[in-house]
């Protein structure tokens, strides 16, 4: 066994019929440590005696460590190579996994899904260097979303596993399913060479990595990225924040039958994906980037509309998000492929201030939905539609502007 790890780690990455699959097991995290129990978060408010808004508390608080956290890995990766990092958050996820199933408050709660989320981060973080580190810019986004399409399983079956374990269970074991899922990433990081050679790697001193921090957050089309892209996020964290209260209390959806209206966004996410995959070795990255962010600021405006004025009830609601929640697929991969394409050496601090840009608003976003909540699905909606237009405006000045100089010149 350990003679065919060794085996397929020597071969090219690009060559590897494994290394998109394991890569996509570990982007996986994300969803893996959100969907499975957005089902029993109504649950956890009725056994630890908390409100909605407290009980989002402890989602917002996986966002944050989501965020924070990446600035770490980041660091690390770019000194000590993605390998050790990833091995290291990953034990750190299963401690807080943990701690998650043992906890007897929401408050406790909420900071163990931070040091669970912090370990988690690890992996996404890490495999966006990855991906710079062996392809260019357009091939890097195609290869984004075709991971993407081998990680889409996981947002589907994350929420039916909840909803199932609901079913036979608590709401503690599905912490436990979590853990499991910890064990698998292992095994798929195991499979990996390591693709970051130490010829190219940097400095941890303070003044070398504020240089490195300083570079990015000056530098226009990376913020135009980086920070556009969080907007979608944001969107995007609002629906996850908010669904299960809206499809379970608002709407009476019974906790296990959520996963099924969950997974409908992740299908239209997929489609999208497969377009942009193959649109954007045509079209380029920063074109496809631009049609994801009109269409998904056109789709948030459709979304608060419909939800004000009640138009198809239920099944307006779920049509409208199908919507916001596909074009998605067309901002993500696109917009990370263009913040790391001017940062080789670099691309582990690169991709890690941009994903805690992303799930750092993501979290205020979710916070923001619970600190509105008045029993109606206006809250979620009036995030997500504000949301895509702050993606939309910033694309247009900070991207654009800059490309038309460069065509000038």
């Amino acid at each position: 066994m350990f003679a065919r790890l060794a085996a397929v780690r020597a071969r090219s990455p690009a060559e590897s019929p494994f290394f998109i699959a394991a890569l996509g097991v570990l982007m996986s995290f994300g969803p893996m440590g959100t969907d499975m129990y957005l089902p029993g978060m109504p649950q956890i408010g009725r056994d630890l005696h908390a409100p909605q808004d407290q009980v989002q508390w402890t989602l917002s608080a996986f966002f944050l460590g989501f965020g924070v956290g990446q600035l770490l890995w980041g660091a690390l990766s770019d000194r000590f190579g993605r390998r050790l990092p990833v091995a290291t958050g990953i034990l750190l996820y299963a401690v807080g996994c943990v701690g998650c199933s043992l906890t007897t408050d929401v408050t406790h709660l909420a900071a163990w899904r931070f040091v669970q989320a912090v370990g988690a981060c690890a992996g996404p973080v890490l495999v966006r260097a990855m991906i710079r580190d062996v392809f260019a810019r357009d091939r890097a986004a195609s290869v984004l979303s075709m991971m993407m399409l081998v990680m889409g399983a996981a947002p589907i079956i994350a929420p039916l596993i909840g909803g199932q374990i609901l079913v036979w269970a608590n709401w503690r074991w599905i912490f436990w399913a979590q853990a499991l899922f910890g064990a698998v990433a292992m095994l798929a990081l195991a499979t990996l060479p390591e693709t970051h050679p130490t010829t190219r790697r940097t400095s941890l001193r303070p003044m070398v990595l504020a240089e490195s921090y300083r570079r990015l957050l000056t530098d226009r089309r990376y913020l135009g990225y980086a920070v556009g892209s969080s907007f979608i996020y944001a969107g995007m964290f609002a629906f996850i924040s908010g669904s299960p209260f809206v499809y379970i209390e608002l709407f009476g959806v019974q906790p296990e039958n959520y996963g099924f209206l969950f997974g409908l966004n992740i299908v239209g996410m997929i489609i999208v994906n497969t377009l942009n995959s193959r649109a954007v070795m045509r079209f380029g990255s920063d074109r496809m980037l631009r049609i994801g962010v009109w269409l998904s600021a056109a789709s948030g405006i459709l979304l608060v509309v419909c939800v004000a004025n009640g138009w198809g009830g239920l099944w307006g609601l779920v049509g409208c998000l199908f919507l916001f929640m596909s074009l998605t697929g067309f901002c993500f991969a696109n917009s990370m492929a263009g913040a790391l394409q001017a940062f080789p050496q670099m691309a582990g601090t690169a991709s890690a201030l941009a994903g805690m840009l992303q799930f750092s608003i993501g979290a205020l976003s979710g916070w923001g939905v619970g600190l509105m909540a008045n029993g109606t699905a206006i809250p979620m909606a009036a995030v997500i539609g504000g949301a895509a237009l702050v993606s939309l405006a910033l694309n247009l000045w900070l991207i654009r502007p800059v490309r038309r100089l460069a065509a000038d010149v």
